[in-house]
């Protein structure tokens, strides 16, 4: 099976798109960060390393420190698709990043967000 498309585009490519998102409707740069932090287990200087090396998704989840426990907590829907029924695990993590970011760009509490 092919790969999608998304698997081998750069992480650093896609972030400042989730930032923007996030800004646009009042959120930060740091509330984004934090998701990330904790859904991946990365810290701030690992994040800029990634971002600096241009490194792709597939080697962003791959790499990550360790997946939140909480990470099953996340459900609903993320481009059409009920993220908790998402088949490929690859695809799954990264809609569960993209559904976080949503969920801060629509105005949700960061205590719900991270699942708290």
């Amino acid at each position: 099976m092919e790969k999608h498309r998304i698997f081998t585009t750069s992480f650093a490519s896609v972030y400042p798109h989730y930032i923007n998102k996030a800004e646009r409707k009042g959120r930060t740069k740091e509330e984004v960060d934090t998701i990330i932090y904790w859904l991946t287990g990365y810290n701030p200087e690992a994040l800029q390393q990634l971002i600096d090396n241009k490194t792709d998704f597939e080697t962003f989840f791959a790499e990550a420190p360790q997946m939140n426990a909480n990470v099953s907590k996340i459900t609903g829907v993320i481009c059409g698709y009920r993220v908790e029924e998402i088949e490929n695990k690859l695809m799954q993590k990264i809609r569960y990043l993209d559904k976080m970011v949503d969920e801060l760009a629509k105005g949700k509490a960061m205590e719900k967000i991270l699942r708290s």
